[in-house]
């Protein structure tokens, strides 16, 4: 049983943390959040203590060191631009790292951490759970058996968000990254993974709630399109009353892998801690699309 802490416990996805770690048979020990609605707790680790200012948490954490509730690992589930800081001050407090996605927003704070990673002799690793879909490893197998290097890919992503989502850290990329990199960069993952590394990226269009454009990779051409606008959303989506639309075709043929999400962040967790997880090495291929989406600029 490992001790566990989390950074951004309030967040969205900290509850799929949670039950990871729960379901895992270890123990949280601590969690940090500056927004204090965090009662999913209760659901899991009731008594777990909690902290509202980073300064306390840091001193909790020294207050831990040899103790039976040392802290060995820390999930990190704070906004994107936060990632890189909360990595490393866990790397530095000699601590290992399961950090949500985008691990970074940077090739630079990649490179960084696999700096600090050397000096502190601890581990990052990140949540890449489009690689532990079955659907999606009996597809790389296909792929990898076919031997080709010209398959046509198209990938599609709708997923509506109220005007909430950019009023909220969410909506500014400098916090956020962008849209490719809040709501694509596992779909990135996936297809670099899948059909090898990127040769050439292009953007052909770009605003707040639409980004669409190709990926030249070694195996694939991918057109791609990302979008948070609900009137893009297909008629048949609409009449089933989905938000949400992914389509992934290839070579004309429809994947599909709608199904088995629920389970992945366990399957994650559970591979980090048996030493098979992914490391930061794994995660450049699809921070640096995303890097060079978000540095193109159409008038």
């Amino acid at each position: 049983m490992a001790n566990f802490a989390i950074i951004g416990v309030g967040g969205y996805i900290a509850p799929r943390h949670l039950e990871a770690i729960q379901e895992g048979g270890h123990n949280l020990v601590l969690a940090y959040d500056k927004n204090d609605s965090v009662g999913i707790m209760d659901r899991f680790f009731p008594d777990c203590l909690f902290k509202t200012e980073f300064e306390v948490f840091q001193s909790e954490v020294d207050k831990r060191r040899g103790t039976p509730e040392e802290i060995e690992w820390v999930s990190i589930c704070s906004p994107n631009y936060l990632h890189a800081h909360h990595a490393r001050f866990t790397l530095r407090n000699g601590m290992n790292v399961i950090c949500e996605k985008p691990l970074v927003l940077t090739s630079a704070e990649a490179e960084e951490l696999m700096q600090i990673e050397k000096e502190t002799g601890k581990n990052v690793y990140t949540v890449l759970q489009l690689r532990v879909h079955e659907s999606i490893l009996a597809l790389r197998q296909k792929v990898a058996e076919a031997n080709r290097n010209d398959h046509q890919v198209s990938l599609t992503y709708m997923t509506s968000r109220g005007n909430w989502y950019l009023e909220s850290w969410k909506g500014d990329e400098r916090k956020s990254g962008g849209l490719s990199t809040n709501i694509g960069i596992h779909f990135f993952d996936m297809l670099t993974w899948i059909f090898g590394s990127a040769t050439d990226v292009k953007v052909q269009e770009k605003s707040e709630l639409l980004e669409k454009g190709t990926l030249q990779l070694e195996k694939a051409k991918v057109n791609w399109l990302l979008t948070l606008d609900r009137s893009q959303l297909p008629k048949e989506a609409v009449e089933s009353g989905k938000t949400t639309f992914r389509s992934i075709n290839i070579d004309g043929e429809e994947f599909e892998f709608s199904s088995g999400f629920t389970e992945l962040h366990k399957t994650v967790y559970q591979d980090v801690l048996s030493g098979k997880g992914y490391e930061i090495s794994d995660a450049l291929p699809a921070i640096k699309i995303a890097e060079q989406i978000r540095k193109v600029s159409l008038g």
